[in-house]
């Protein structure tokens, strides 16, 4: 009798055992299903300055016989949110997380561009088609350009011997490629240091003369945020 008694409290015990451990592997599904949500729920928290963004970039005005990406000044962002240190603070990071570029305006006002990194490498592939057309040589140097000086460097300058050291781990780089993309437009030199180069939007210039006379950026900012 003792041993038959003995066998069943083994049994209840397995039994209560089996049961815990399924309730504890419930709650640690339970639990990481909720860090999940939590997670996606933080994803999808933007920012006023990402959501000004957004909406200007969408009302970016349709430009015939022009090829540009929309791009959104820092003075619209300014007249848009409030907060200009909270502008600044979160530019600063969108920018460091490779979303967006920002490039500074050859206008003689201190104002800059700021376009989504997507759009912008849109652009260059653009700038490629042409040059491609044109049976232009030393195209390699654009793949160089996105894929080691765009994707490593963030700030709006880069000097001479930067630029060549990061395009060289594509290849050989020659004067003719730093040429090239200065005559497509993705660098311009700076006029107080030569060997300082400022990164660039091709085709920018004619549009901000043609934008600022029609005033076309200042109607499509947003209302304030």
């Amino acid at each position: 009798m003792d041993s038959v008694a003995e066998s069943s409290k083994n049994r209840k015990r397995l039994r209560e055992e089996e049961e815990q451990q399924q309730k504890e592997e419930i709650e640690a599904e339970e639990t990481s299903s909720t860090d999940q949500t939590l997670s996606l729920v933080d994803s999808l928290t933007f920012s006023d300055t990402m959501v000004a963004l957004r909406i200007m970039r969408a009302q970016f005005p349709h430009i015939d016989k022009v090829s540009i990406q929309p791009f959104i000044l820092h003075s619209q962002l300014y007249s848009s949110v409030k907060d200009r240190t909270q502008v600044d603070r979160e530019l600063e990071s969108l920018r460091r997380e490779k979303v967006l570029r920002v490039f500074k305006l050859n206008t003689g006002q201190d104002d800059h561009a700021i376009m989504f990194l997507d759009d912008y490498l849109t652009q260059v592939d653009r700038v490629v088609k042409r040059m491609e057309e044109k049976k232009q040589r030393n195209l390699e140097v654009f793949e160089w350009f996105k894929t080691h000086v765009i994707d490593n460097k963030q700030d709006p300058s880069i000097d001479h011997q930067e630029l060549r050291l990061l395009l060289s781990h594509g290849g050989k780089v020659k004067d003719e490629h730093i040429s090239l993309l200065i005559n497509a437009g993705l660098l311009t030199r700076q006029l107080i240091d030569p060997n300082m180069y400022w990164f660039a939007i091709p085709n920018i210039g004619s549009i901000l003369k043609g934008l600022s006379q029609e005033g076309a950026l200042i109607s499509c900012k947003p209302t304030e945020i």
